[in-house]
């Protein structure tokens, strides 16, 4: 558990960079967006303050999830990583509707920008965004949270790339209209990760399995363990953002099982499965299997 707890906090600077350099970049953009009448240096603004929100969300539950478990939350705060990573997505989809809304009322009435103010300003995002998404980099394939933050920021770095080469093709051709397309690319390119993010925070919040997890193969590990003749109620589902637990029943034939058969399976599912939460309860194979949960109508 210890060793939970330390990879989270060691996130903790790359939080407050993170966040420091994103409401930086937020005020620069809404200040020279008005300056330039750009939509689509208004639009990124929108966006990356809804990621400095996402940010501090993620930074605040990952902060829960390291507290102590008590008699009436056992297993303390950790869901509220699985919440924030949800309620983040649905912020950013509303976001995303009311920049593609604006952005289509743009084209009817398009606005000279200035060109020079738009790439200047986007240059900035680029070095900005991608020094962020470089301090979660090394934790995204481990934790939901973390992998929200990098792809948010890896993402803002190449559309803060795209409007610089919108604001050349601007400078170049004369083409307003040029902003406003950019501003739905924006929402297009955002929508598939965040929708991604949504999808898999939302199954996780009711319970489903962990993406990455075989839940054939750790049935079939079970049933073919020694003396076990059947599993039921097996249930698989995610503690946080970054724990899996499980439960299982296992019928067998042999009651001399001991303590060091139900270690060898927690070592296992941990180290082929990446489970750290397991319980296993046993029950002896005979003609009067009293388990109430032993029934097809049972979860």
């Amino acid at each position: 558990m210890s060793h939970h707890h330390n990879h989270i906090n060691n996130y903790n600077r790359a939080f407050a960079i993170g966040i420091t350099l994103n409401i930086a970049f937020v005020i620069i953009e809404v200040i020279y967006g008005v300056i330039a009448d750009s939509l689509a240096l208004i639009a990124d603004a929108g966006h990356n303050l809804s990621d400095v929100a996402t940010l501090l969300l993620a930074w605040g539950a990952n902060y829960l999830a390291t507290k102590q478990s008590t008699k009436n939350r056992t297993y303390g705060f950790r869901r509220v990583t699985i919440l924030t990573s949800l309620i983040s997505s649905i912020i950013l989809l509303v976001a995303l509707g009311g920049i593609a809304w604006e952005a289509l009322h743009r084209f009817s009435s398009p606005q000279p920008v200035d060109t020079t103010i738009v790439m200047v300003v986007a240059a900035i995002g680029v070095i900005i965004n991608a020094a962020t998404a470089l301090l979660f980099v090394s934790g995204q394939k481990h934790d939901l949270n973390i992998r929200a933050a990098y792809l948010h920021m890896a993402a803002d770095a190449g559309i803060s790339f795209g409007v610089v080469v919108a604001g050349i093709i601007m400078m170049l051709t004369g083409w307003l209209w040029i902003d406003a397309v950019l501003s739905l690319v924006i929402v297009v390119v955002i929508l598939i990760g965040t929708w991604s993010l949504f999808k898999e925070s939302f199954n996780l919040s009711i319970d489903a399995v962990p993406e990455g997890i075989n839940t054939a193969a750790i049935h079939d590990y079970l049933i073919n363990l020694e003396n076990v003749s059947e599993v039921h109620d097996l249930h698989i589902w995610a503690l946080s953002t970054t724990e899996t637990a499980l439960t299982a029943h296992l019928i067998v034939t042999d009651l001399t099982i001991d303590n060091i058969f139900l270690q060898r399976i927690q070592q296992h599912l941990h180290n082929h499965f990446g489970i750290e939460h397991i319980t296993i309860q046993v029950e002896h194979d005979s003609d009067l299997n009293l388990c109430i949960l032993n029934r097809p109508e049972c979860i």
